[in-house]
């Protein structure tokens, strides 16, 4: 019996705004001689990266199980996602509705048993990261991507030359139209929209966010962890104050038609407080609840630094790292926030509605409007009844236009 064939799949996938344009990459290589045997990229539309970085995953799988359909193949796969990583393996929960049926494709392909993955860091997996460029890059040209043009072997790992042994050449833009016939079930390509400026001129009234801060708890002068796993304190005094303010602030623009609350007590009674003045009725969204912070909840910075030293490193260095406890990590709750931030956006096209929520999603939202990167959620200063707005345009772009106002307090 011939020994099972080795393969290496390479996979990333990257979005644009998170969730914004997006497009995935990947590579099946051969670990003895180096040689790249097959390539995968596509521009998916509007995604999230995690979303791009699974769909990415799924290409590789598919693309080296169709370059040998009746061999026994032993695929290894790389990939700088922890999360996609982590939750492959089996070691962390999948807790996401669309990661479930993503991960279960996945799984799908090739018996369990042939598969392994190796988290790698991403300056490692230059390879896949430029094809899941390259693949976003022809969607904003409004085209798919073409591997007669690639260039990602360029950014690949030098790979130590070995003898050639048989199998297919290692000509990736051979062994890509065999994957692309393989893997030719008919789908229409997705509607590239417009960005950037390029964007049609007359995009109409865009959906506006509002995105007010609750007031001040007791928990807020003293820097503690506040999320949704822990007491759900009211406002203080001095946050009521805060929210009557902000009422009159509101009341004195009129432009607010809607209102919107996270389900915690020190929203609702922040947005109960604007509601009253306006006579608008308030809508509970759950996905704007504060995350939630596990065993930090009331411990300030010192004490979740004493008690859980390493968990908070982690949790500094990765978006996907949670709180000690079973909490939320970052990324958890950007997916959230996310699905909140598009159901709000079909809701409210055209108007203004006024979203009181918490630190965290505010800046998540911020973060994806400006397509920064998790670590920015550390760079912003974001204060008790505080105002930021955010706009989205028809044609998917937001456009960020007051971070952090407290004119109203003063």
């Amino acid at each position: 019996m011939p020994a099972p064939r080795q393969l290496v799949v390479e996979a990333d996938g990257g979005s644009r705004g998170n969730p914004g344009p997006a497009g995935y990459g990947a590579a099946v290589i051969d670990p003895v001689t180096g040689e790249t045997l097959a390539e995968a990229a596509e521009y998916i539309g509007v995604a999230t990266n995690n979303v791009a970085e699974y769909k990415g995953l799924i290409a590789g799988l598919k693309a080296a199980k169709a370059l040998f359909p009746d061999a026994d193949v032993r695929v290894r796969v790389r990939m700088d996602s922890k999360l996609v990583v982590e939750q492959m393996s089996g070691r962390w929960k999948i807790k996401h509705p669309d990661m479930k049926p993503l991960a279960a494709q996945a799984a799908s392909i090739l018996p369990v048993s042939s598969v392994t993955y190796e988290w790698i860091p991403r300056n490692e997996n230059k390879h896949a990261d430029r094809l899941a460029n390259e693949a976003m890059d022809a969607g904003k040209r409004g085209r798919q991507w073409e591997p007669s043009s690639s260039t990602a072997a360029l950014d690949a790992p030098p790979r130590t030359p070995a003898p050639v042994q048989d199998g297919p050449p290692g000509d990736a833009v051979a062994g890509a139209a065999k994957v692309r016939a393989a893997l030719a079930a008919a789908r229409p390509a997705p509607a590239v929209p417009q960005v950037g400026w390029g964007s049609t001129p007359d995009l109409g009234v865009p959906a506006t966010f509002v995105l007010l801060r609750h007031g001040e708890t007791a928990l807020t002068p003293e820097k503690r962890f506040s999320g949704s796993g822990g007491s759900d304190p009211e406002l203080s005094a001095t946050g009521r104050d805060q929210a009557a303010r902000a009422a009159g602030a509101f009341a004195a623009l009129g432009t607010v038609q809607e209102i919107v609350s996270s389900p915690l007590r020190r929203c609702r009674e922040t947005a109960a407080a604007v509601a009253d003045r306006l006579g608008l009725e308030v809508r509970i969204e759950d996905g704007l609840r504060e995350t939630d912070f596990g065993a930090w909840e009331g411990l300030t910075f010192a004490e979740v630094r004493e008690r859980h030293g390493a968990d908070l490193t982690a949790w500094l260095a990765s978006a996907d790292a949670a709180p000690t406890g079973g909490g939320e990590s970052f990324a958890e709750v950007a997916d959230r926030v996310s699905a909140a931030r598009d159901r709000l956006i079909s809701r409210y096209a055209g108007r203004t509605a006024l979203l009181v929520t918490h630190v965290t999603p505010i800046k998540t939202l911020v973060r994806l409007a400006l397509g920064a990167p998790p670590e920015s959620l550390f760079r912003m200063e974001l204060s008790p009844a505080s105002v930021s707005t955010v706009a989205y345009y028809a044609d998917g772009n937001p456009s960020l236009r007051v971070l952090n106002d407290t004119s109203h307090l003063r």
